[in-house]
């Protein structure tokens, strides 16, 4: 995309209209009015423009106080917390401080012929369309801005924040988009600050971040609506943006036990016999398992979904099929998406009740899925779908209806809903708040998302909460709403590959939880057992883990072999969801994410920085994903000592290691100083005494975190070897030297 600079008109800010308690406002030379806000520490707002559309509530977060001044004439500055923001108003220019050192200014590139190459802020003379630009200094990486599945530091890439149906995970079409990104600094220059933006927007947003078309030193923002609203965020790390950036948009809350297990899917199980015979199969072969995903096609009528009518030929008694099902202790999800065919009855229900979108005669919408042999998501592998209508969620009765429509599907034994699409919304569609397709398209998922989470909400059993949705397409916001999971990736090694890092850059831009399709979705073959492992290996650490595709993705379906070594790893998955709360809690607490990038882990060191499949599990676990065939890997392994959880071989730090597994093992590290506790082998969650989850404890060397976090045990340390073979209540296994260590399980409260 070639950036026509003349096009936007530059904005200077000559003039104060006043201070407040949390802001200031200023005369600009557009005639719009420029706001400055305080939303804590560290989090300032900057917004110009009009402000006549919905805003979907995106920001949860509210202003707060500050401290301002004019330190000299024609500059401002916004204080809070030992961050502070300063504008100097003609020309326009800005600055972003932490600890009194500068993190980020606004674009400093300046063109031969003496004016800066971007508009620090500019908007086009019909104000539909807005630019900023932020300076960059020569290695300062980018990261963020949603589920991206292409290199992990955005910087010299051209980004596009806009939710798509993505069909893959190949290019720069997202699924979950977020216009939310966050930089370490640069190194030395940086002396331990980081910066975020996030664009408070449901418009189309594009980042030239170091965009060599644009500007290598700038990152240059256009974006798509009446206003520029951006928050700035300045922290110590990236941890403290993410943390705050997730306090403004909100935070993931916790996700039920059950969840965390196996999720067993297909697409798709086309009768009830076989999705029963699948739920025997599990427990036949002992594979640990949770839930059983009954998807698109598994049980709805393709001809007339979605209307919450069950396929009457294959499910004439739903609540009985479903109730011989979780006789297996097997949760049931099923699939929905918030669009009804027009060969349903309930097309014209809604329709003359205007609960869809409309066209601009006010007629249902009806959009039409691409059929083209060259294009179609369908062509070979799925049913064509039918023409259908655009449910509108803008509609507060429309809203409330598709809410609690929901009932009869908790009623007759569903447990969590597949909140499958909401990437369709046309851009010439009309809503009933007034807003059209194209700004309605990003945030359309997070409405839709967000009325099923409430629907699981209402109408599942108070002992079954938390809710959660297993939801595909996203925006800011949408971590507010769990659980989200990475489309439909490429049945190959690269299709691993991409969806490791589209999990690690959703986790960077604020949503803790993530999975991915083990073995990939689709390809012009099944994936081999190498890669089907490989991927399962990795998805053990991930929040949460589910196979599925086109085609078996059962462990048994691989040859003996394979599901011997599936087996060992899906116990070890339960083995692990102790250690899983944990993590989890300090998510909900924090905005951290269970799988972490190397930048956001240790963002100061270079040696790990560009191992972009290599995450962190939580504080105590290092993962390296092996994402080609043969069983090596490099790792690159972070400051400190490192232990091999298959050899227990201890490994320095600040190193590079080569590292060859056969299928049965694959590359863990447990951090030195750390412990990771686990659980029993189970066959599902449901057979874990929630009152002694503890089986084991794994100590990394000598501990020197906290190990007292661990719930139902005290754990506490001693001066001598013999405590340790006193703590007969849990299995102590120790990596290299440890101190005497006790743990005592907590009497009956």
């Amino acid at each position: 995309m070639q950036l026509d600079t003349t096009a936007y008109i530059r904005v200077s800010a000559p003039d104060s209209l006043g201070m407040s308690a949390s802001g200031g406002a200023f005369a600009t030379s557009t005639g719009d009015v420029l706001e400055v806000g305080c939303f804590g520490p560290g989090v300032f707002r900057l917004r110009i423009g009009a402000n006549t559309k919905p805003d979907y509530g995106l920001v949860v977060g509210r202003a707060q106080r500050c401290d301002t001044a004019q330190p000299d004439p024609g500059v401002w500055s916004f204080a809070a917390g030992g961050t502070r923001f300063e504008l100097a108003g003609e020309p326009l220019r800005l600055r972003l401080l932490h600890d009194e050192q500068t993190l980020l200014t606004s674009v400093t590139d300046e063109h031969f012929r003496g004016f800066t190459r971007l508009p620090a802020i500019g908007r086009t003379r019909a104000g539909q369309q807005w630019l900023a630009a932020f300076a960059l200094a020569s290695g300062e990486p980018v990261y963020g801005l949603g589920e991206k599945f292409g290199p992990l530091n955005k910087r010299g890439q051209l980004v596009t924040s806009n939710v798509e149906d993505a069909l893959g995970v190949n290019t720069d079409c997202s699924y979950k988009s977020t216009p939310f990104c966050w930089s370490p600094g640069n190194g030395a220059a940086a002396k331990g600050g980081a910066w975020g933006i996030f664009v408070n927007t449901p418009g189309r947003v594009m980042h030239g971040v170091g965009h060599p078309g644009w500007s290598h030193r700038s990152y240059g923002i256009v974006v798509d609506d009446e206003a520029l609203d951006l928050f700035l965020f300045a922290g110590r790390d990236p941890a403290q943006v993410l943390e705050r950036y997730t306090t403004l948009t909100g935070r993931a809350p916790d996700v039920p036990l059950w969840s965390l297990g196996l999720w067993m899917s297909r697409a798709y199980y086309r009768t009830a016999d076989e999705a029963m015979a699948i739920a025997e199969d599990l427990r036949e072969h002992k594979i640990p398992c949770d839930v059983l995903t009954l998807d698109g096609r598994a049980v709805w009528d393709v001809r007339t979904r979605f209307d919450f009518q069950w396929d009457p030929n294959r499910y004439p008694d739903p609540r009985a099929t479903l109730a011989r099902m979780k006789r297996h202790a097997l949760k049931i999800c099923v699939w929905e998406y918030p669009y009804v065919s027009v060969h349903s009855p309930l097309f014209n229900e809604l329709a003359a009740k205007h609960f869809l979108l409309t066209t601009a005669t006010g007629d249902p919408y009806v959009f039409e899925w691409d059929t083209a042999p060259a294009t179609s998501p369908f062509s070979g592998a799925l049913t064509p779908l039918p023409g259908s209508g655009i449910v509108d969620f803008t509609n507060p009765e429309a809203y409330a209806w598709w809410r609690d429509a929901h009932e009869a599907l908790f009623r007759a034994g569903v447990d969590v809903i597949k909140s499958d699409f909401g990437e369709q919304v046309p851009d010439d569609a009309l809503a009933f708040n007034g807003d059209r397709g194209a700004r309605l398209h990003n945030v359309y998922p997070l409405l839709y998302n967000r009325c099923v989470f409430e629907a699981t909400k209402k109408f599942t059993p108070a002992e079954a909460q938390p809710p959660i949705v297993w939801s595909r397409a996203g925006w800011a916001g949408s971590q507010r709403y769990p659980v989200q999971w990475g489309g439909d990736p490429q049945s190959d090694w690269e299709g691993l590959a991409a969806s490791i890092r589209g999990a690690l850059s959703w986790g960077m831009s604020g949503g803790p939880y993530h999975a991915s399709d083990i073995g990939g979705f689709y390809g012009s073959e099944q994936p081999s057992p190498e890669l089907y492992l490989r991927w399962l290996q990795m998805s053990v650490f991930s929040s949460h883990m589910r196979m599925h595709g086109l085609g078996p993705r059962e462990p048994w379906t691989f040859g003996k072999d394979t599901e011997a070594i599936a087996r060992q790893w899906i116990e070890f998955r339960y083995r692990l969801l102790p250690y899983l709360k944990t993590v989890i809690a300090q998510a909900t607490a924090t905005g951290m994410p269970v799988m972490r990038a190397m930048p956001l882990a240790f963002p100061n060191i270079a040696l790990t920085r560009g191992y972009e499949t290599q995450f962190m599990c939580g504080d105590a676990l290092l993962i390296a994903p092996i994402v080609l065939p043969g069983g090596e890997v490099e790792v690159a392994l972070p400051p400190g000592a490192w232990y091999d959880l298959a050899s227990r071989q201890r490994l320095a730090g600040r190193q590079v290691v080569r590292y060859r597994a056969p299928l049965d093992k694959f590359p863990v590290f447990g951090r030195e100083g750390y412990a990771l506790p686990l659980g029993p082998v189970v066959q599902h969650t449901g057979e874990i005494d929630v009152t002694r989850p503890l089986a084991a404890l794994y100590l990394f060397g000598k501990p020197t975190q906290a190990l007292d976090g661990f719930s139902q045990a005290r754990i506490t340390l001693s001066e001598g070897p013999a405590a340790v073979a006193a703590a007969a209540a849990v299995k102590l296994e120790t990596f290299g030297d440890s101190v005497g260590i006790r743990v005592e399980p907590l009497p009956d409260s």
